[in-house]
């Protein structure tokens, strides 16, 4: 009985409705997402074993750099408190800050202060791609009669006040000794004894009292 040949026929598919899909998909991302701006500052931070993750909100940020200099910083996603910050320092110092200037801190991303009090009206006018290659001094924090610092965190209390002050201190590993301390004297100033410090996350070595306890413990579910 001789073999009866079934005829091939072409498989058409009908596209449109998955790239339609698609498209919405990748509209979907592009809206949604939010990019992490590029970091104005390089510190190179010290390594530790720490797992825990930094916060994003309430975020008051204290950055030291290799050369001493320190640097202040409000989260972006704290634009109310970004602006109440610079109210309290105007009040606080008597800078006669301008509304426009003083919506320029807490308009910009990723912005820092970097400057004594005596240059912040002039650093504030500066748009924010000068701001961002500007060579700003530092805040002043070595001299303990005029640590510039105690009165931004003085600033940042009033704020953040009634809500939960994430503060945090990212250090240069090569950070010089006298700029820390001038740190830790304006938390002190004003009663703040709890901080978190940014580390670059490593293994823990094997063979140490927390290796041990970690692998005693398992994995975590």
């Amino acid at each position: 009985m001789p073999k009866v040949k079934v005829p091939r026929k072409s498989t058409s598919i009908d596209m449109t409705a998955m790239c339609d899909v698609a498209f919405l998909l990748l509209s979907f991302f592009i809206l949604t997402t939010s990019f992490k701006p590029s970091e104005a500052l390089t510190v190179v931070t010290p390594k530790s074993v720490s797992t825990k993750p930094v916060e994003a909100k309430n975020v008051v940020m204290i950055i030291l750099d290799k050369d001493g200099k320190v640097y202040f910083s409000v989260s972006d996603e704290n634009p109310n408190e970004k602006a109440a910050v610079m109210d309290a320092v105007d009040q606080l110092k008597s800078l006669g800050l301008t509304a426009e200037e003083k919506a320029a801190f807490s308009k910009r991303n990723a912005s820092f202060i970097g400057v004594p009090f005596s240059q912040l009206k002039g650093f504030l006018k500066l748009s924010a791609e000068d701001a961002a290659r500007y060579n700003s001094p530092g805040i002043p924090v070595t001299d303990s009669a005029n640590n510039d610092l105690i009165v931004w965190m003085r600033a940042a209390q009033t704020a953040f006040a009634g809500d939960k002050m994430n503060l945090m201190v990212k250090g240069d590993n090569e950070a010089k000794y006298p700029s820390f301390k001038g740190v830790i004297d304006a938390f002190k100033k004003n009663e703040i004894f709890k901080f978190q410090m940014i580390t670059d996350p490593e293994n823990v070595p094997p063979g140490t009292d927390l290796y041990k306890s970690n692998m005693d413990r398992g994995p975590k579910k």
